[in-house]
């Protein structure tokens, strides 16, 4: 638990500090917050980002609680590690830091990555290393969501690490269920980083219970649908250039999908009290015995203390599920990013 939060996020009338919970990553043993800070928008590549407003946001993010971080080689062709490294930098031990692996040099091609050798794979988690400033991360992932000729070199790469001690665990990035249970087949895989939200529930029927019987972690990635579950688009948002989301206004058959979420999202806004739309979203993925926690995006300190603050709430209430099960039933809903 963390010793510290701000005043400004206690909920108890007898104003007692309330932490953030932390929740263990499965087999490995790991504590992590129930909410952790995702740093692929910080990268680039979802519109214009300044450097030391992200910087702030991390700042923010641990001094709220948050210990764990979640970024990759690609977010920015490294600048999202670069950045992670430099927040670290003098005070690594209190940061739980994840990254990812497999995107780069992809050959799209012959549908393979370029890791084609174990000695490869390393040099690229080196790579990464180097950026972030560091020894070891505490959770390598494989970004790829389905198995390619070289998946087998990533889990020998990914066990090597660990016993040389560059990696504490690993993980892959998918919400392919044949393919997660295929990188899980010797059952020391730790973790698991999949897509799931209010308006995507397709993990509920199988992947999440399989996790659960396997003692793999939970980590959630897109629980604000890229954006849409935080409330502030509506019929005349447009995206700017270098931002994929300009598929949503762009594309005809994308941008009717888009509308529908939109009518969701304004069913939602009755559930959401004392609460805003985004955390009304963040508290319905913690809630789920399943998630061990969720990495929503913070390019500000503002952001980053009102996901904080989603921690804190109360659970939702068996009503306000049942309103939502209504909306979006268990194991329904589609994936907002393919992946």
């Amino acid at each position: 638990m963390f010793p510290y939060c701000p005043a400004q996020f206690l909920a108890e009338p007898n104003s007692m500090v309330k932490s953030l919970a932390t929740h263990r990553l499965g087999k490995s043993g790991i504590e992590v917050s129930v909410i952790g800070t995702g740093l692929w928008a910080v990268g680039g590549g979802w519109g214009p980002v300044d450097d030391q407003n992200a910087l702030d946001a991390i700042e923010a993010s641990l001094d709220a609680g948050i210990n764990f971080f979640d970024t990759a080689d690609v977010y920015g062709n490294g600048h999202s590690e670069e950045l992670l490294g430099k927040a670290m930098r003098g005070r690594r031990e209190r940061f739980v830091v994840a990254t990812k692996i497999g995107w780069v040099g992809y050959d799209g091609k012959n549908n393979r990555s370029q890791y084609d050798s174990v000695d490869k794979l390393i040099a690229g988690v080196e790579e990464s290393l180097r950026r972030l400033q560091t020894d070891h991360v505490d959770l390598i992932q494989n970004h790829i969501f389905y198995r390619e000729p070289n998946t087998d070199i990533f889990l020998e790469g990914f066990q090597r690490l660990q016993r040389d001690g560059k990696a504490r665990a690993y993980g892959l990035s998918s919400s392919d269920f044949a393919f997660i249970k295929d990188f899980n087949h010797d059952g020391l895989c730790a973790g698991l980083q999949i897509d799931y939200s209010i308006l995507n529930r397709t993990a509920e029927s199988e992947i999440f219970p399989y996790c659960q019987a396997n003692s793999i972690g939970v980590i959630i990635r897109g629980s604000l649908a890229m954006g849409i579950l935080a409330g502030k688009f509506n019929s005349e948002t447009r995206f700017p250039e270098g931002d994929f989301r300009r598929n949503w206004h762009e594309n005809p058959d994308e941008r009717r999908i888009f509308l529908e979420d939109l009518d969701k999202v304004e069913r939602l806004r009755a559930l959401t009290n004392d609460r805003t739309l985004s955390q009304l979203a963040l508290r319905f993925v913690i809630d789920h015995p399943a998630v061990t926690t969720v990495i929503p995006g913070a390019r500000s300190p503002k952001q980053a203390r009102e996901n904080v603050r989603a921690g804190l709430l109360p659970s939702l209430t068996p009503a306000e599920r049942q309103q939502i099960n209504s909306l979006v039933p268990p194991g329904g809903g589609r994936k907002i990013w393919p992946a």
